[in-house]
């Protein structure tokens, strides 16, 4: 602490960088790492891993078609409104923002007099029993009042009413094959996203697990972190330059069937990469990622200060992350955070970063857009994203399954290894199940067959008739025989 306090006093005297900005060197650069230049000077570690494994043919009509039409209408004033169109699509939804159910909404009511036409006024709903009462009065005086002038309707003294006109409607009508990745088809790549602070060592125990089964695992560095470069501008660390790199990194790697999965920011590049390629995003599973907002810097938060600051403060950051990323702050915590260089990067990069979050499309439509099954993965004890958020995510996103961990935090792929890695090995091994095909119905009913049984039995045992049904009393006294009504064909 001491030191970090001097190193960031020595800074603000200078008026120099209190972190040497340079990669820092990777201990095995032989065990699957490359770098890769992305742009001029721009270098990334990536780990790339391709297993032995045995030459499988690609799966060809496996799997089952999922039906994606959907309608979603954006008004001016933030709601939204989905609408699904498939055969299996639920009610309509009509949401705000903060994911409260709103019944109604405020209408644009025209009002028509007699003999001037006012112009259109918006009524709120507080005012719909008013509106109401208009109606029943102006019925009331078309019923027993004058007659309507000349020129003039029944029709012109009731009000007209009309909905709001959208800000933006959005029509998605697709089909999306979903199937099975094993890890024997060489046509399936896994790629690995880290968020702020990390690094692809996080992913330690997820790349181990999947490339013995057999997967081609692709897993980057972002700029600033683990072994890539770090630039010594503001301007290359914004959502912009690193959805970039990863666009470039997802380009020279992807297979037939690609599943991206994503650790807090690196969600959002996630998404964004499933925005730019539909067709080659089979799978996605974000962990941690938070809710479908739009991303902005915070102008209150303590990453505004200058870097020297943030500098003396690293070691008060540092035990922050420990005991908000972790449900227990123990010595195997921190020793996790050592070993897997998690939260190891310069106070001039972190605070680049999260200055540089600036994203203002990727709203609640731009997630509403995807098509692409989702698998949401949620530490219960995380203290950076509430579990409302990702809630509200699986409520916007179309194929979306949340999975809550009882045990885990914000870094919950370190914490419970097994359970994330069983959690996405069942994802990515899950297909929808394919309707079976309808049977063509016979020309003789299961019903009527059973019927001429009965009327078989009936005819060779008349003793089982029932009496009230085979014998009627006529008006003269005598007893009439009267057939069964079963016994009719």
């Amino acid at each position: 602490m001491l030191t970090s306090f001097m190193e960031g006093l020595l800074c603000c005297l200078s008026s120099k960088s209190a972190n040497v900005v340079v990669p820092v060197e990777t201990s095995e650069p032989s065990d699957g790492y490359e770098f890769v230049e992305v742009k001029p000077g721009r270098v990334l570690r990536v780990r790339h891993i391709i297993p032995d494994r045995a030459v499988v043919e690609e799966p060809t009509g496996l799997g089952g078609i999922v039906s994606c039409k959907r309608k979603i209408t954006v008004y001016r004033n933030g709601q939204l409104f989905i609408e699904n169109l498939g055969d299996r699509a639920s009610a309509e939804l009509k949401n705000c923002q903060n994911g409260e159910t709103e019944p109604d909404s405020a209408e644009e009511v025209e009002l028509t007099d007699c003999g001037n036409s006012s112009p259109p006024a918006i009524l709120p709903e507080a005012r719909s029993e008013s509106v109401t009462a208009g109606k029943d009065r102006t019925a009331e005086t078309g019923e027993s009042g004058d007659a309507p002038a000349a020129g003039q309707t029944d029709q012109s003294q009731e009000p007209r009413i009309r909905r709001r006109k959208p800000k933006r409607t959005v029509v998605i009508d697709c089909e999306r094959q979903i199937s099975a990745c094993k890890g024997t088809h060489a046509d399936v790549a896994l790629f690995f996203i880290h968020g702020v602070g990390g690094s692809l060592d996080i992913w330690g125990n997820q790349l181990d697990f999947f490339s013995k089964l057999g997967y081609e695992v692709i897993t980057p560095d972002l700029a600033g972190h683990g072994a890539s470069s770090a630039p010594k501008i503001v301007a290359a660390y914004t959502f912009y330059a690193l959805a970039e790199d990863m666009r470039l990194i997802f380009k020279r790697y992807a297979r037939k069937r690609n599943i991206l999965i994503g650790h807090s920011y690196g969600v959002s590049f996630c998404t964004f990469l499933a925005h730019e390629y539909p067709e080659q995003i089979h799978k996605m599973v974000m962990i941690n990622g938070g809710g479908p907002t739009a991303l902005e810097p915070s102008l209150c938060s303590i990453f505004n200060l200058p870097t020297c600051v943030l500098h003396c403060l690293s070691p008060l950051l540092a035990w922050s992350f420990l005991k908000a990323g972790f449900a227990r702050q123990g010595a195997k915590e921190k020793q996790l955070l050592k070993d897997n260089n998690a939260f190891n990067v310069s106070s001039f990069v972190l605070r680049a970063m999260m200055s540089g979050q600036y994203w203002p499309e990727g709203d609640e439509v731009y997630h509403a857009e995807l098509t692409v099954p989702i698998l949401l993965v949620h530490g219960m004890h995380d203290k950076f994203v509430p579990i409302e958020e990702d809630q509200r995510m699986s409520e916007i996103l179309l194929m979306a399954f949340l999975k809550v961990l009882e045990d885990g935090s914000h870094m919950v792929m370190m914490e419970c290894p097994e359970a994330v890695n069983t959690l996405l090995h069942e994802f990515i091994l899950w297909e929808p199940a394919i309707p079976p095909t309808p049977k063509k119905e016979s020309k003789t009913r299961p019903e009527t067959a059973n019927s001429q049984s009965d009327n078989t039995k009936a005819t060779s045992d008349p003793s089982k008739v029932r009496p009230s049904t085979a014998r009627q009393t006529s008006s003269n006294g005598s007893t009439v025989e009267k057939p069964d009504s079963k016994a009719k064909k």
